[in-house]
């Protein structure tokens, strides 16, 4: 299976479970593996074979910016199902970085890592 990688979209959401989250907001920042057979597409230089991955960039922070969810683990599948809409994508992983979560010691990310597939 090919790979088609998105890296760093970032989107403001207001997901989590304290009230400031949910009335402020915060960035969140979402990586994306797609899988699928690419093979199609090269062979036939055809962008309709393949996963247009700047509509999938604009689901993903739709989703991101879209209905509020307590954890990053609801919004992880979420945005795993959105993807998976799409025709050919057989697979995807997901990774939801919280860098601005409520935490009280110094830290530099929260993360998490999700892979969803059609079996």
């Amino acid at each position: 299976m090919d790979r088609v990688a998105l890296r760093g979209l970032k989107a403001r959401g207001h997901h989590g479970v304290f009230p400031r989250e949910r009335e402020e907001g915060q960035t969140f920042i979402v990586d994306l593996v797609l899988g699928l057979d690419t093979r199609p597409a090269a062979a036939a230089d055809d962008l309709t074979k393949t996963v247009h991955y700047g509509v999938v960039a604009e689901e993903v922070v739709a989703v991101v910016q879209g209905e509020p969810v307590d954890l990053i683990e609801t919004l992880a599948e979420r945005i795993a199902q959105q993807c998976l809409k799409h025709e050919g994508v057989e697979e995807v992983e997901v990774v939801v970085h919280k860098p601005d979560a409520p935490i009280t010691v110094p830290f530099d990310d929260v993360t998490i890592t999700i892979t969803r597939s059609r079996v």
